[in-house]
């Protein structure tokens, strides 16, 4: 990774345009003072399947593949994140490993915090929750579309539509 740069959250002109991003002030505040903001080349790997949580990273600009690899070691790639996604959300919260690994396909942006402030933060701000709560029901529903989709056949749209 590269080295930190100084980056406020309340320059950003896409806050409103990203779930976890769009804060009230005195939020964002509190979380540019906990997070670390990073520049990193293309093919970083942020974090590796199975390797426990140290945090979280909020991708500010640029794109990162998510994949999962088998026993055999064949990668399969399960979709790309965006900027404004939270990258190891779930793991970080739980305190387990990472079920995906993340590996920049941009020279990015990256804004980390690390597990234990990230806890911290989200006792003191609970508009934040919040905004993690969404963020986790969201995947949650991703993957049940997926396994939706793999196991029947069929989207939640498709399904909808045809009723």
């Amino acid at each position: 990774m590269e080295s930190a740069i100084p980056h406020s959250c309340l320059d950003c002109t896409l806050r409103p345009d990203r779930l976890f991003c769009d804060l009230p002030v005195s939020t964002l505040t509190a979380f540019n003072a906990v997070k670390s903001d990073m520049v990193c080349p293309r093919n970083t790997v942020l974090f590796r399947e199975g390797q426990p949580a140290r945090g979280v990273f909020v991708l500010c600009e640029g794109r990162a593949k998510l994949s999962v690899c088998s026993a055999s070691g064949k990668h399969l790639t399960l979709r790309v994140a965006g900027p404004g996604e939270v990258l190891g959300l779930s793991a970080a919260l739980s305190g387990s490993d990472h079920e995906v690994t993340a590996e920049l396909i941009d020279n990015s942006q990256v804004a980390m915090v690390k597990r234990k402030d990230l806890l911290s933060f989200l006792r003191e701000h609970r508009e934040a929750c919040l905004h993690v709560v969404t963020l986790l029901s969201q995947d949650l529903h991703i993957a049940y579309d997926r396994v939706r989709s793999v196991g029947l056949g069929r989207s939640r749209r498709s399904r909808t539509r045809a009723s």
